[in-house]
């Protein structure tokens, strides 16, 4: 689900620019004039930008890519399958092996440390992961 959601995100019309050459470029590459059709685009985070009409594109991905995570957490009625390797996931991604810290993970599952504690499940999942990555750790050093 990750694979594929990812590869449905950046085929998405979204551009980011980091200095002013980088933000004529992307507005020539969309027929723009960098002067005078600044009402067709919107900023979005870490640089990027979009035009105004891919907004409920951009809004329906998201929302969709949201209702399938959720879905598949639903159907996790332990904690031990789906939920376990999303926090993996996540974890790896956000070197927790480094960090020791799961904050950036669940920010980027848009949980909160609460959220967590609250469902015994993303619990459970949570804690699996982060044991499964810290025996990883202790084999690194055997």
């Amino acid at each position: 689900m990750r694979n594929r959601q990812q590869k449905e995100v950046n085929a998405l019309p979204m551009r980011f620019a980091f200095s002013q050459e980088q933000f004529h470029e992307v507005m020539k590459e969309w027929g723009l004039n960098p002067k005078k059709d600044l009402d067709k685009i919107a900023r979005i985070p870490w640089g990027g930008f979009i035009q105004k009409k891919d907004t409920p594109l951009i809004h329906e991905t998201f929302a969709r890519h949201h209702k399938e995570l959720q879905a598949a957490i639903d159907a996790d009625p332990t904690g031990e399958g789906f939920i376990k390797d999303m926090f993996l996931y996540e974890l790896e991604n956000h070197e927790y092996i480094y960090t020791g810290t799961a904050e950036d993970a669940l920010d980027s599952l848009g949980f909160s440390f609460e959220d967590v504690a609250a469902d015994p499940r993303l619990a459970r999942g949570l804690s699996l992961a982060e044991k499964e990555i810290m025996g990883q750790e202790q084999g690194m050093w055997m």
